[in-house]
């Protein structure tokens, strides 16, 4: 018996060693939450996207993390394999358009036919429209890498406006997309920021910065301001383009009750706004506390705070007014990154993590 009693305490003391003093790649910074609107009132819980229709991705495709509509009708999506796929909306046939060897994730085609695509892992690409691949930025001009490029959006000016999620914790080094952006949730440290990629000069440059996991980018339709989700703090912002206050910043949309991820314009001049998970309890409640978020990510994967099923869209207008607020709270359509709009009113959603493509028939947000 005591011997059993004596194993059992040096257990005890290397488990509790463990927890206080190994090394762990986050160091947690106290930060404040602002506090949770809940699903109410603007975000009144629902279940508009119960009617939600499935198309099955092919080939074993899966994380159609955002979704445009090209000038032909059909749906660009970037998926996990690294591939660009583009699929007719009404047989769900998919044609590979390129493939960049990394792991794209925002995309979207400026005026000329260009498609822009912001890859994870290896930065910002253009595809033109005879199917030339050209990197353009891998590091800003003044050498700084660029380790999680995340959402991009075209200024009428040319100008090319896209996010680095996390500068501190690249995508392809620690785990992919969605681990390496838990890593930076858990840490807090405000390292995102958004880039500004100029074509007649070919400098890329920061915007913005000191953002906590900077993600969707999106530019008003007048070209006088760009939208940003920061995703660890709630939010929405709005930037001015405006050359008297060029990059001057306004909270449009605070205290959201889960995530932001993609924002996406429509020909309506709004946006839609996709909420990849419901905020965490246990990530607010340590939010003062460094020390215990380090002893936090100390643990299993799957005892630390996670994604949470369920499917949230919002559409806004670019003061941050909530025009449509669609919800399915069981989460049938995991980890919804976003949603953009077919020219008949059927909504799109794309996901983070999803074999499929979810579609709302536009007589069910009436």
């Amino acid at each position: 018996m005591k011997a059993i009693l004596k194993l059992i305490g040096v257990v005890a003391l290397g488990l509790a060693a463990y927890l206080l003093l190994w090394p762990v790649s986050v160091d947690p910074q106290a930060w404040t939450p602002t506090p949770s609107a809940g699903y109410v009132g603007p975000f009144e819980r629902n279940t508009k996207l119960a009617a939600m229709e499935f198309m099955a991705l092919k080939n074993g495709e899966y994380g159609p993390e955002d979704v445009t509509i090209g000038v032909d009708g059909h749906m660009y999506t970037a998926v996990h394999s690294g591939r660009i796929l583009a699929i007719d909306p009404e047989s769900g046939e998919a044609e590979t358009i390129v493939e960049t060897n990394g792991r794209p994730l925002g995309i979207e085609f400026d005026s000329e036919g260009t498609l822009w695509i912001a890859d994870a892992y290896r930065g910002l690409y253009s595809l033109s429209p005879g199917g030339e691949l050209t990197l353009h930025a891998d590091t800003t001009t003044d050498g700084s890498p660029i380790l999680y490029a995340d959402d991009v959006d075209i200024a009428p000016d040319g100008r090319v406006y896209f996010s680095d999620a996390s500068t501190r914790f690249g995508a392809e080094n620690n785990g992919g997309t969605l681990a390496a952006s838990l890593l930076d949730l858990m840490e807090h440290s405000d390292n995102g920021r958004v880039l500004v990629f100029d074509p007649a000069s070919g400098e890329t440059t920061v915007f913005a910065d000191g953002l906590t996991f900077a993600n969707g980018v999106a530019v008003s339709e007048d070209g006088r301001y760009l939208l940003v989700n920061e995703t660890g703090s709630y939010a929405v912002h709005r930037y001015s383009l405006q050359e008297e206050d060029y990059g001057a910043r306004t909270t449009i949309v605070s205290g959201l009750p889960g995530f932001p991820d993609n924002i996406n314009r429509m020909s309506d001049g709004n946006f839609w706004v996709g909420i990849v998970s419901p905020r965490s309890g246990a990530l607010d409640d340590l939010a003062g506390s460094p020390f215990q978020r380090k002893i936090v990510s100390r643990l299993p994967a799957s005892m630390r705070p996670n994604a949470q099923l369920y499917t949230f869209v919002l559409k806004i207008d670019v003061d941050g007014n909530v025009l449509e607020n669609l919800q399915e709270p069981s989460g049938a359509y995991a980890t919804a990154t976003g949603a953009t709009e077919l020219a008949d009113g059927r909504l799109v959603l794309s996901s983070l993590t999803e074999p499929r493509i979810a579609i709302l028939p536009a007589s069910a947000r009436d």
